[in-house]
């Protein structure tokens, strides 16, 4: 069985993307620097109610929001110079983002899903875009 052609306006999209995916993950690294930093200035709009699993004051979550931002925009830099090794790393700093930001969503629910969401489409992005294809 051979294996599907890959059509070119979907590779074409896919690299696009890519090309966005680099820009929004720099994005979101920088704004989950901010994020990070108003939690370790313990913001009063961050709130969690009693009896949460994941129980961590907001200075230590701020700091994983910083490390976590660091990490997304070492990952955008490298997918913008075409590093090989910047794919397989933003894949997965994305998908730690995704839980980062799950464990998050009882202290700021909108901006949860929307770095979720975003994060999302990166990985889809990276992930469908073969350069070799086009």
């Amino acid at each position: 069985m051979t294996e599907p052609r890959q059509h070119p306006v979907r590779q074409g999209f896919a690299a696009g993307t890519s090309i966005a995916a680099a820009i929004l993950l720099l994005t979101v690294g920088v704004l989950s620097i901010f994020e990070g930093i108003s939690a370790v200035a313990e913001d009063a709009l961050l709130v969690v109610g009693p009896d949460y699993a994941y129980k961590l004051n907001t200075t230590g979550w701020g700091w994983v929001h910083i490390v976590l931002g660091i990490l997304l925009i070492i990952a955008a830099l490298g997918l913008m110079t075409g590093a090989t090794w910047a794919r397989v790393a933003a894949i997965c700093v994305a998908a730690l983002s995704i839980l980062g930001n799950f464990m998050w969503l009882p202290y700021y629910p909108a901006w949860s899903i929307l770095v979720i969401a975003l994060n999302v489409v990166v990985i889809w992005a990276i992930a469908t875009w073969k350069p070799e294809a086009i």
